[in-house]
């Protein structure tokens, strides 16, 4: 896994922001009625490089939220940006949903769909063309997201797991 998982970090040194991705309404038929409870999908990054998601579920849906953000904070992976954008095309799997991520240039913006979009927003990358295929559950999308994100690497990396210099990278 070429992105470091932020065990070192804590969550509370890093100013994150927090997007809601979706809330589900879950009802348990009982022999007294019907008991609603909510669950709730949220990203967060800090905007420069670094996101995690989380699962929250609670009777109430500012509990649920509440709980969703602290998950993400136990979850947060550092991933490269190179001039506002992801390094190079990857693929990314969970489930039944796939989506991949391509490079885009200055001035494309984000072009991906919903949860694909919170993700990518959260973790500061501003051109990329994204494509979900499969399921589009938002679950689902989120995790395949963050699958791709956690298999980039920039040139710095796979020099270093080469052993070769950057300029062997690049020119053979």
């Amino acid at each position: 896994m070429a992105a470091q998982i932020l065990n070192k970090v804590k969550a509370s040194d890093i100013e994150l922001k927090d997007k809601l991705v979706a809330v589900n309404r879950v009802t348990k038929v009982t022999k007294g009625g019907r008991n609603f409870t909510f669950s709730a999908i949220v990203v967060v990054g800090d905007e420069h490089g670094i996101v995690g998601h989380g699962l929250g579920k609670a009777k109430e849906v500012t509990e649920a939220i509440t709980k969703g953000i602290e998950d993400a904070k136990k979850n947060l992976i550092k991933v490269p940006i190179l001039k506002g954008t992801v390094p190079h095309t990857q693929k990314g799997k969970f489930g039944g949903a796939e989506v991949l991520l391509k490079p885009a240039s200055v001035g494309t913006g984000v072009i991906a769909g919903g949860a694909m979009r919170a993700v990518l927003e959260s973790v500061g990358v501003h051109n990329v063309l994204a494509k979900s295929q499969g399921s589009s559950n938002p679950h689902n999308v989120v995790k395949a997201t963050m699958d791709a994100l956690s298999q980039m690497r920039d040139a710095v990396t796979v020099a270093r797991q080469r052993g070769i210099t950057i300029d062997q990278v690049f020119n053979g």
